[in-house]
């Protein structure tokens, strides 16, 4: 395997993670040492079960004829029973009055289209775990704001990272022993932090218009759902938006804080969402478009 030099030392990088357009990434000599250069990238792993935060509620099971379905059951002052699925499969939200048998039977009345998305999640799932991976190597490019910035790497005795968006680059300082799994934390924690500078300061804006006020903030990492709002005006937003152009970063901004007005998606509340961001159709699909090209770089 080639090593590369990163200000005129070797520096050992690897291979993992990358863009249709990267260069092949270059072949393993046997002396070259195993940190940050390899061969080849390993072979896509299976699909797992996404991993549930440890205070989540407990799965409810249900036999739907040949199908075994586990979703998480949440209660709620709304009125009727509502329905989400996203990657971690289905959640029920339901009124404390409504009995299980009646959430039961309210799932089962609504089975073909429970099960149709819950395999379309499933296969966009296998595509982005399957999409060919990218290099991580000095001079690669990262989706970044709807373009890209240029990874630069640097041997030095700490790791740490700093974007430049003057010059549209992404620096990471990496030791000669470092893993693939250290500069791929530096860069994500670079871009989450950019994340959170930038999605505040576009919540305030959308907020001031919308002339709502939300209680709290905070990133996210789900793996399809951009973002979320709830009863107590606390708003999630999914850091991997940092890889799109500010529009669409501002439709899921917008679209969030509307359900401070409207906590549903009736009329009313696209009326509410068109009212600050009136292009609501061309951002979703451009999202949705958007969202299968994007490159797996943390998987």
């Amino acid at each position: 395997m080639k090593s590369l030099k990163v200000d005129g030392q070797q520096l050992d990088l690897f291979a993992q993670d990358v863009p249709a357009t990267a260069a092949t990434p270059p072949q393993a000599a046997p002396s070259a040492p195993p940190s940050l250069l390899w061969s080849a990238p390993p072979p896509p792993p299976p699909l797992p079960a996404p991993p549930r935060a440890p205070d989540a509620p407990p799965l409810r099971q249900l036999q739907l004829g040949q199908h075994s379905l586990e979703y998480e059951l949440r209660r709620s002052t709304r009125r009727s029973i509502g329905f989400m699925i996203d990657d971690d499969g289905l959640r029920v939200t339901a009124p404390k009055r409504i009995t299980l048998a009646e959430i039961d039977n309210a799932i089962r009345a609504k089975q073909g289209w429970i099960l149709s998305k819950l395999h379309e999640r499933r296969e966009r799932r296998v595509q982005r775990l399957q999409r060919p991976p990218m290099v991580w190597r000095d001079g690669a490019a990262l989706p970044y704001l709807g373009g890209s910035v240029t990874l630069r790497l640097h041997q030095a005795a700490r790791h740490r990272a700093s974007l430049n968006r003057d010059s549209a680059e992404l620096h990471v300082w990496v030791t000669p022993s470092g893993t693939e799994q250290q500069l791929k934390d530096k860069v994500r924690a670079c871009l989450q932090a950019e994340a959170k500078q930038l999605f505040a300061e576009r919540l305030d804006l959308y907020a001031a218009r919308l002339g709502v006020s939300y209680h709290s903030f905070a990133l996210s990492s789900a793996g399809t759902r951009w973002g979320s709002c709830t009863v107590q005006r606390k708003i999630r937003l999914n850091w991997r938006l940092i890889h799109f152009a500010l529009p669409l970063v501002d439709y899921v901004v917008a679209h969030e804080l509307a359900h401070l007005l409207e906590m549903n998606h009736s009329p009313r509340f696209w009326a509410t969402l068109e009212s600050i961001y009136p292009d609501c159709d061309g951002a979703k699909q451009a999202l949705r478009k958007r969202a299968q090209e994007l490159p797996a770089l943390f998987a």
